[in-house]
């Protein structure tokens, strides 16, 4: 290999480093400062770099919403969906994903709590690509949540005439509520009751 396909690959990992921290960054100011405030200006003091090396990442401030959409997507996967995934199939592999998002909700991970949450609540009259991405977000998370009721149905840890769609509802009515709570109040007290509504409710299935 060539000194100079060496460098290139070495430039070009910095680069993707680069964005992805950049990313990250903003991923959590979206959930305090909005996604629509995003800024490069604002990203570039927070970061501590030039606006002309944060220009070279972004297109336009649609492209940087859209990119710290998915990188907010990736995080949430790492941080709720594969946690819960690594439990046993059935209940408690529903039980353990709705737990999961609790304790990235207590832990942090976004300042501003969920960040689907957070921002869902910013676009949601806001006609738009950014709307639209969110929007199927979250329907990928109820979709994904049925789906684990339906695979505790099969399994015969739930009821045959539970209805799916319906206890999906629940279980992101309550985590939601509980990050609301959470964030508004700096009080885990809502975390611990939708954990033990959680537990009520499978267990009534």
């Amino acid at each position: 290999m060539s000194e100079t396909t060496t460098a290139t690959r070495r430039r070009r990992a910095d680069g993707e480093r680069r964005r992805e921290a950049i990313l990250a960054t903003a991923a959590r100011l979206a959930t305090v400062d909005g996604i629509d405030g995003l800024s490069i200006g604002q990203l570039a003091d927070e970061l501590g770099m030039s606006k002309s090396g944060l220009y070279a990442h972004f297109d336009s401030k649609l492209d940087l919403q859209l990119a710290t959409i998915d990188t907010a997507r990736e995080i949430f996967i790492e941080v709720v969906v594969l946690p819960g995934a690594a439990v046993p199939r059935g209940v408690e592999r529903l039980r353990a994903l709705c737990l999961s998002f609790l304790e990235h909700v207590d832990q942090g991970v976004f300042p501003g709590g969920c960040f689907f949450a957070a921002v869902a609540s910013e676009v949601a009259a806001r006609p738009g690509e950014v709307r639209d991405r969110i929007a199927r977000e979250q329907l990928d998370w109820i979709a994904l949540l049925e789906r684990l009721v339906a695979e505790s149905q099969d399994l015969g840890q739930l009821a045959p005439d539970t209805d799916a769609a319906q206890l999906a509802f629940e279980l992101n009515a309550l985590v939601i509520a509980a990050n609301t709570a959470f964030v508004l109040h700096a009080d885990p007290t809502g975390l611990q009751r939708a954990q033990r509504a959680i537990d009520r409710l499978l267990r009534g299935q």
